[in-house]
């Protein structure tokens, strides 16, 4: 079953704050996302763009970047951080219409489990495969998926250019074994078939400064750049203070996530400040674990 831009749970950010209502939290437990249309507003977002071209931070970045290949000559690029960093995209991380969305819709206090940059260029920009987040968190040791994704589009979605794709409910799934194709790790296809027969897809049209906010066992993917417009997405990863993991690995353990208002978004001046985000180096992460491979 397929959509096109007909997504549940559709709401707008209007004023200072967000409130998650008993029907925003029924939303996300029947779809397993939510959308919030302009959570960022144009200045918010000019902001952030700004930051990541900033040239010595591009520079840093581009250093540090994982090059994702989708085995069809395509590839994703991305740059991981494990700490949230008092900078603009920071800010916007540990900001209530963020952080604090997400644990009302969690039900409990949630900390930064990492953050990245996502960049798909024109006509370059590769595919990621079917696959659910806790598909690679698991493997960390989370014994409950109690745990999500924001993802803030900093350009605008379009099929063209590679938007996100939901199989809506299908969260309610649990999790599904996952394997590794190349350099992408993708959910088992014989039930991911079964799965999209009863569960509607939908394509994630999103605006700059659209946000979706989905649990760590929505089935998600996207497809390749063909156009000749770039797609820049921040995406935030969250997990709750009562499932920490059971081991140790390349993302940072439990830190207390300090949330600021929303106005700090504005009022940050830091566009290159990333001494406190402690950038992961794709040449010191464990080969034999799957996420840093993880794109969206």
């Amino acid at each position: 079953m397929s959509g096109e831009c007909d997504l549940n749970g559709v709401y707008q950010f209007n004023g200072d704050t967000f409130q998650v209502t008993p029907e925003v939290k029924t939303d996300f437990e029947k779809y397993g996302y939510i959308v919030i249309r302009n959570v960022l507003d144009a200045t918010e977002v000019e902001k952030l763009i700004k930051e990541f071209e900033d040239p010595s931070t591009s520079e840093l970045l581009n250093n540090n970047k994982v090059q994702v290949s989708d085995c069809q000559g395509r590839e994703a690029k991305l740059t991981i951080w494990g700490h949230p960093g008092n900078d603009v995209s920071g800010m916007v991380s540990r900001s209530e219409k963020v952080a604090g969305t997400c644990q009302q819709l969690l039900g409990d206090e949630v900390y930064h489990y990492h953050g990245k940059l996502v960049t798909k260029e024109p006509f370059t920009g590769g595919a990621h495969l079917w696959h659910q987040d806790y598909g690679y968190w698991y493997i960390n040791e989370f014994l409950e998926p109690n745990m999500m994704t924001v993802f803030i589009a900093l350009d605008k979605c379009e099929k063209t250019n590679g938007c996100l794709q939901i199989i809506e409910g299908s969260h309610k799934c649990g999790r599904l074994d996952h394997k590794l194709e190349g350099q992408l790790t993708v959910s088992d296809p014989s039930r991911l078939d079964k799965i999209m027969d009863r569960f509607p897809m939908k394509y994630c049209l999103l605006n700059p400064g659209d946000a979706l906010f989905f649990h760590c066992n929505l089935l998600h993917c996207s497809g390749q750049n063909s156009s000749a417009n770039r797609r820049w997405a921040l995406l935030t990863a969250y997990n709750t203070v009562s499932n920490q993991s059971c081991k140790p690995h390349h993302h940072p353990q439990y830190q207390r996530l300090e949330k600021v208002p929303n106005t700090a978004i504005k009022s940050c001046d830091k566009f290159t400040d990333f001494a406190d985000k402690r950038i992961l180096v794709p040449k010191t992460l464990d080969s034999k674990q799957v996420i840093p491979k993880k794109t969206t």
